[in-house]
């Protein structure tokens, strides 16, 4: 019997990246065309299965090998009937994309949200291989969430577990409000977006630091100047940590992981963020909770989503 192959899409506002795995979660080949939002829904679709059957053609592979494609999506979804009920970034709104899809290629398959495939990725074939449990973080605009359990995607009864930036964490006195409406997310202050906004305020307030010498203030030079010893940044940086830490203390006492996986723009601080981390979270947690729990970096980058897409047809 010839190898089975599996196709994941993740799809962005921008371009439409299609990749083949192997049934060991290895990439073995990888495509990605635009989107083309701005033509419609329609187009769109259109797209995603053209891009599927193109880089199956583009591989020594035949059609008939392909087991099944999975696909990642941002957005609110109705993940069992496989409906993408809305997504803010695309055209996309109450549109049967799993019926579409299997109609198109003639093959199984299954939907999730962005962040779930992400994380599914990583405990596939990344930072969490052989990892049965696992909570993964992604620290980027926002702060997102998967839950692995039983190495599979944890959705909870309408798909939304996982929404890690929005533990409401932050004490009232110093809570702001999040995007989602509520106080005091997660995602306030320990994503790319809550880092830069907390460094603006110091420059803003008149505190010394180097930063007011910066132009254009992104995440990634807050986190340089910690590094560098600037004392504001310092505090910018701990407060991130201090409530990531603090978050995972939570979390191990309710699901128990044996490994926190966190990526995304902001995790490329290195150690510098993570000891930290770390530290917050055995302060904050149990020791029977917190013993011979590991706090990692993702390792696929930004190959995650697809890889964790094509692992929804084994692995949901």
């Amino acid at each position: 019997m010839s190898e089975q192959i599996y196709v994941g899409v993740d799809i962005g506002g921008t371009a439409i990246k299609v990749g083949i795995c192997n049934q060991n979660g290895e990439l073995l080949h990888t495509y990605e065309g635009p989107t083309e939002n701005d033509k419609g829904t329609e187009v769109i679709l259109h797209n995603i299965a053209t891009y599927a059957k193109r880089i199956v053609e583009q591989s020594h592979f035949e059609w008939e090998q392909v087991g099944g494609v999975g696909v990642g999506i941002a957005g609110f979804l109705d993940i069992p009937n496989g409906i993408v009920k809305f997504s803010a970034n695309l055209a996309l709104r109450d549109v049967r994309l799993k019926d579409y899809l299997e109609e198109q290629l003639g093959t199984t398959v299954r939907i999730n949200n962005d962040a779930n495939v992400a994380a599914l990725g990583e405990a596939w074939a990344g930072a969490g291989k052989g990892v049965d449990h696992c909570v993964c973080y992604t620290l980027g605009t926002g702060v997102g969430g998967g839950i692995i359990i039983n190495g599979k995607i944890y959705e909870g009864f309408n798909g939304m577990a996982g929404e890690l930036g929005h533990m409401q964490i932050v004490p009232d006195l110093e809570a702001i409000q999040c995007g989602c409406g509520k106080m005091g997310c997660l995602e306030t202050v320990s994503s790319a977006t809550g880092i830069i906004r907390m460094a603006k305020d110091a420059v803003e307030r008149g505190d010394r630091t180097s930063l007011s010498l910066v132009e254009n203030i992104m995440a990634k030079e807050v986190i340089d100047a910690a590094k560098a010893g600037d004392e504001v940044a310092s505090r910018i940086v701990n407060r991130a940590a201090y409530y990531l830490g603090k978050s995972m203390a939570s979390v191990a006492v309710v699901l128990n992981p044996q490994r926190f996986i966190v990526g995304g723009g902001v995790s490329k601080a290195g150690e510098f963020l993570f000891d930290q981390i770390r530290q917050e979270f055995r302060k904050y947690t149990p020791d029977r909770a917190s013993e011979n729990v590991e706090i990692v970096a993702a390792t696929l980058g930004n190959d995650a989503g697809i890889v964790g897409a094509a692992g929804l047809i084994l692995r949901s």
